[in-house]
């Protein structure tokens, strides 16, 4: 089965092409880097042509209100119609747990954005959606730095390891359309202030970490439900300190 990745080189992206192939697909690894661009059409067609199946893991490059919400727009636009011309019977998308709950935020208004698309279009499809992966404990701890303190949420999550998504998005492609979300997470529920203090001390990082139940979490103050998925998510199996013991040696 020929199945196109796009943002098919990024963290997902990588893990998830490679996954494919060694169950014997044919995998395009889709990218601006090669050739391939939602934003202008550039290579879609081409990329495209004899897909069974097409993965969307990109993300924008800016998380700036506008900005996100025009990369997902008009990406979701240009491949959702370059799919319909082609032929294509199973349209996959990454999202995030609790994007509805999260609009506060100009990138979650975005990610709602693309998911709307997504629904109202004619190709069938699956969104998974999945909480915060481990990896980005470093990015979350930056957004709530101020100086030499981070100030962070006290709010629940249930982050994932990024091999553990992409081994979910692999059985999603390799399936049928649901018509509706898939939800992966962990399996361990955390605070996220506790978190990423976990992942701050495993990399010795000697910024203080203040816990606030009213800080923001990209622009949205957040509450227990917020981060954490609504039904019975698909459960990833690596546990969060095997995950810092294996990034830190």
């Amino acid at each position: 089965m020929k199945i196109v990745v796009i943002g098919g080189t990024g963290l997902i992206g990588t893990k998830l092409a490679n996954r494919l192939r060694g169950q014997g697909h044919e995998v395009v690894a889709a990218a601006p880097s090669s050739g391939v661009n939602t934003l202008t059409g550039e290579g879609l067609a081409e990329a495209l042509a004899g897909a069974q199946v097409v993965v969307d893991v990109a993300n924008s490059p800016s998380f700036e209100d506008g900005a996100v919400l025009a990369f997902f727009e008009t990406s979701g636009r240009n491949l959702l119609a370059a799919e319909e011309k082609a032929g294509v019977k199973h349209h996959v998308a990454l999202s995030v747990v609790g994007t509805e709950r999260l609009l506060g935020s100009g990138y979650f208004r975005g990610k709602m954005a693309q998911e709307n698309l997504i629904t109202a279009g004619r190709i069938p499809y699956t969104l998974v959606r999945s909480t915060q992966f481990f990896e980005f404990m470093g990015g979350i701890a930056q957004a709530g730095t101020e100086g030499d303190t981070v100030r962070l949420s006290t709010a629940l999550m249930q982050p994932i390891a990024s091999d553990d998504v992409a081994d979910a998005v692999a059985g999603v492609a390799l399936g049928a359309p649901v018509q509706g979300i898939v939800e992966v997470a962990g399996p361990e529920r955390m605070r996220l202030v506790d978190a990423v203090e976990r992942h701050l001390r495993a990399k010795q990082d000697g910024r203080k970490v203040i816990a606030d139940a009213h800080a923001r979490y990209f622009g949205v103050e957040l509450d227990d439900t917020a981060l954490t998925p609504a039904g019975t998510p698909r459960v990833g199996t690596t546990r969060f300190e095997e995950w810092l013991r294996r990034s830190v040696s």
